[in-house]
């Protein structure tokens, strides 16, 4: 999916970005929780798309979104700067790895995965009741195919650190699959108590405001250039804490900038 709202009925706003990469083809930040992707009608201001604009005020550019992130989903965020760039990335989100372009997802988890590593077949409807809620149905709704593994699980193996990538891009995909298989991801409010377990039975570790799940990594070939990149979002300090408070010991310093052919700096602050 690629979002570009028109840039005539939104202000440009200066909104701080951190900045993981740019060139003159590409722009990637690291999404913060609490900031909506673009304009809606109960959030006419103040988005990501707003902070763009501010990004690329003088300049010309006028940004298209390249995937949609939920509220309070932090990390990797690509833009394209350029029309060839735009259409480039398009296609290779259609196209499965290695050709194409991989999205790998860290979600914080209730219980423990079972098999630890596999795949999330279900297909996805929006609740007739409610269209903001999605629906996990075995025969109903669109395809979606999602691929886990388990990183790290706590001693007590309430909660799990989960790598996630998903295959299609659906609306709460994650959310939903590991939701549906029993495996909530903590801080989910819409999401987080599967069926059949009483709200408030497994509380929330403390540290846990928002759905843990972050965008951490995204790997594919420049648009233009075809360098192979691998762009990185530190896990950020809420999830971290998470961990800590979950007692989940991970064998990778998931918070390194690893990227390759990036900066290995940490993300740069941009009004």
């Amino acid at each position: 999916m690629t979002l570009a709202p028109s840039t005539r009925h939104h202000a440009a706003q200066p909104i701080p970005l951190a900045i993981l990469f740019e060139d003159e083809h590409l722009l990637a930040i690291d999404k913060q929780a609490g900031l909506v992707v673009h304009p809606c009608y109960k959030h006419p201001d103040g988005s990501i798309f707003n902070a763009l604009l501010w990004h690329f005020r003088g300049t010309g550019v006028r940004p298209h979104l390249l995937q949609r992130l939920d509220k309070d989903t932090t990390g990797v965020m690509l833009v394209s700067k350029t029309p060839m760039a735009h259409a480039r990335i398009v296609r290779a989100m259609g196209i499965q790895p290695p050709a194409g372009l991989k999205k790998e997802y860290l979600a914080v988890v209730r219980g423990t995965p079972t098999p630890p590593s596999g795949e999330i077949a279900l297909r996805l409807l929006r609740d007739p009741s409610d269209t903001r809620r999605v629906l996990a149905s075995d025969t109903e709704g669109k395809e979606s195919l999602t691929r886990y593994a388990t990183v790290g699980t706590s001693r007590s193996r309430e909660w799990a650190l989960v790598r996630c990538e998903p295959a299609t891009g659906r609306m709460h995909q994650l959310r939903v699959h590991l939701a549906a298989r029993g495996w909530p991801i903590a801080g989910d409010a819409v999401y987080g108590h599967d069926a059949g377990t009483p709200a408030g039975e497994a509380p929330e570790p403390p540290a846990c405001a928002r759905q843990a799940l972050h965008a951490w990594r995204v790997s594919f070939a420049h648009p233009v250039t075809r360098v192979p990149l691998t762009i990185v979002a530190p896990l950020p300090g809420d999830m971290q804490a998470l961990l800590s408070r979950c007692g989940i010991d991970t064998p990778v310093p998931w918070n390194a900038p690893t990227s390759r052919n990036c900066s290995s700096r940490p993300p740069r602050r941009a009004w």
